[in-house]
């Protein structure tokens, strides 16, 4: 049972850093490093990366866990629970990237794995989709920052959204463009 582990959302100013962890009864077609898809892909895709796993799981560290920890750390803890929630133990992990976060099994990293390995593609749908999604549901809560279209990253609209309002409570503060703005106000 080999579990493949992948992130989204280390980059934003806002919201979570996601993860999620798929071992696979059987790979279905079409997996690619949810990047190299389109949205309307990875939104069909999600329901078959589903129906074929042996077992799958999201899961988050939460902004104020980004800032508490840092990014790299919050990454491999949101990594850690995507692993621990799958429910079985995998007789191995491979993880998208240069690090490996503590686990109960053997793992290690593999840079460019979400376009090599179709645990970790299909990881990175599921977590880029579901970061997405919720990134959707903070924008109706935060509409000033446009976070349904940017997803948090740092674009010029979300750049001019924080020097106008300033940031909101799921803003990471310890990101150098949100504590700006926040000790300018």
């Amino acid at each position: 049972m080999l579990c493949g582990v992948d992130e989204a959302g280390r980059g934003p100013l806002a919201g979570p850093v996601v993860a999620a962890a798929v071992i696979f009864d059987r790979v279905p077609d079409g997996l690619d490093d949810s990047k190299r898809l389109s949205e309307k892909r990875r939104v069909a895709l999600v329901p078959i990366i589903k129906q074929h796993a042996r077992a799958w799981c999201i899961a988050q560290a939460s902004h104020t866990e980004i800032d508490q920890l840092n990014i790299h750390h919050a990454t491999l803890l949101a990594m850690r629970r995507a692993v621990e929630g799958l429910g079985v133990l995998p007789d191995a992990c491979v993880i998208d990237g240069k690090f490996v976060p503590d686990l109960a099994c053997p793992a290690r990293a593999l840079v460019g794995g979400d376009a090599l390995v179709a645990e970790i593609s299909a990881a990175s749908i599921l977590a880029k989709q579901w970061r997405d999604a919720e990134m959707c549901r903070w924008d109706k809560v935060f509409p000033d920052f446009g976070f349904a279209a940017h997803k948090g990253y740092p674009t010029a609209v979300h750049i001019q959204a924080l020097q106008r309002v300033g940031p909101c409570v799921i803003h990471r503060y310890s990101y150098a463009p949100v504590a700006q703005h926040h000790l300018a106000l």
